[in-house]
């Protein structure tokens, strides 16, 4: 899987939640209240899921979950460490 098919496919899932197509990288989707904890639970499921890794307690860190840009960084490394 390459890098570049991050960005869009967590882009398209935030955006199905948010009901938007317009999301910044950067914005902090969590302390702008636009998400939830219910939604965490559901964006841990869909990294899972989609990218084949297993999130650890460790990982659960908001730092990783924030934002789109954060999310993207999250998944890329954990992708390095699995390779």
């Amino acid at each position: 899987m390459s890098n570049e098919s991050i960005m869009p496919k967590v882009k398209e899932f935030v955006g199905q939640y948010l009901n938007t197509d317009t999301i910044e990288p950067d914005l902090d989707l969590f302390a702008s209240g636009m998400v939830n904890s219910l939604f965490a639970m559901q964006l841990v499921l869909f990294v899972e899921k989609e990218y084949g890794l297993k999130v650890e307690n460790e990982d659960l860190d908001i730092e990783n979950f924030k934002s789109l840009d954060a999310i993207h960084g999250f998944i890329e490394r954990k992708l390095e460490v699995t390779a």
